[in-house]
């Protein structure tokens, strides 16, 4: 009798650019230390049903731009197994990841979601119009990012991947090197290279992709109208639209990840409690009784900068 292939399990120190909390269109998802998952907001879609989720090791939430049709959204849970887990709104197929096997990284955009594979491939489901899910040639990718309708991947030697919506000068990240993390919003696309300083393409309409001045980052984040940058000495940068106040975390402090919406920004703290600011129409900022929340193994980068 053949031998049973082992259980591959992961954790969240081995799962790449990997954040344990998400901001969405209307709701705000958080990783508990005890594999659990905590949210708040708008569960019109049934995108806040996490209630029986369990040993989840990341988290994303798909986020859209604001306006009158939009606002439905899907949460996505990856488990310590490497299988996906998905809520909320599946009008397009976004949530049926139920097959995925051997994932290592997860990402959530408008009615899509995608799944970086332990290979280095990348898997999609969900909304194909303008060829966001056309991902299936992708090799070598160590890290994923799904705006409204782009899909980006960061390529192992510092490349950026791209497929979907090409316009407002996206295409620009095609020609991006030495990039370390990589992030997608509405209509622009951020990076952080491998010296800490950010690039940016597409869109500049709410001055999102000003970033340039930007140093000594670690990561960084994509919403809507806004980007938001972490320091490697746990402080906060923002840029774009403050329209609800989703810009103000130029005090905060001892940082660890952080997540921006379509109009909020969360920031983890490294006592494992979480900061929100901005839109809280649906309460997607009611996080100050969240504590023991997951904290991500902060390593040292391959240029040896933390």
């Amino acid at each position: 009798m053949p031998d049973t292939p082992p259980t591959r399990s992961y954790s969240l120190a081995s799962v790449p650019f990997q954040k344990p909390i998400a901001a969405a269109r209307r709701h705000t998802i958080a990783l508990h230390s005890n594999g659990t998952v905590l949210v708040t907001g708008d569960n019109r879609q049934g995108e806040c049903e996490v209630n029986g989720w369990t040993n989840i090791i990341a988290v994303a939430a798909a986020n859209v731009h604001k306006a009158n049709n939009t606002g439905s959204s899907h949460t996505v849970g990856l488990r310590s197994d490497g299988t996906v887990i998905a809520t909320g709104w599946n009008r397009q197929g976004q949530c049926e990841v139920g097959d995925w096997q051997d994932i290592i990284a997860i990402a959530a955009g408008w009615r899509r979601t995608i799944g970086l594979t332990v290979k280095g491939t990348v898997v999609a489901a969900g909304r194909n119009n303008e060829g966001q899910c056309e991902v299936s040639d992708w090799r070598d990718i160590a890290a994923v990012a799904a705006g409204d309708w782009h899909t980006l991947g960061l390529q192992s030697d510092g490349t950026v991947r791209r497929s979907g919506n090409s316009r407002y000068g996206l295409a620009d990240s095609d020609h991006w090197r030495k990039v370390d993390a990589i992030a997608a919003g509405y209509l622009h696309s951020v990076g952080v290279k491998t010296d800490g300083t950010a690039v940016a393409a597409g869109s500049d309409q709410q001055n999102q992709c000003q970033v340039d001045t930007w140093q000594n980052l670690s990561t960084i984040s994509a919403g809507s109208y806004h980007t938001i940058g972490l320091r490697q000495d746990g402080t906060v940068v923002a840029a774009g639209s403050n329209e609800y106040g989703q810009c103000e975390v130029s005090d905060w402090r001892d940082i660890v990840a952080i997540s921006a919406g379509c109009t909020h920004t969360l920031g983890l703290r490294s006592d494992g409690t979480l900061l929100a600011v901005g839109g809280n129409e649906s309460g997607q900022c009611e996080v100050s009784g969240w504590t023991n929340l997951c904290v991500p193994f902060i390593g040292i980068r391959k240029d040896g900068l933390r």
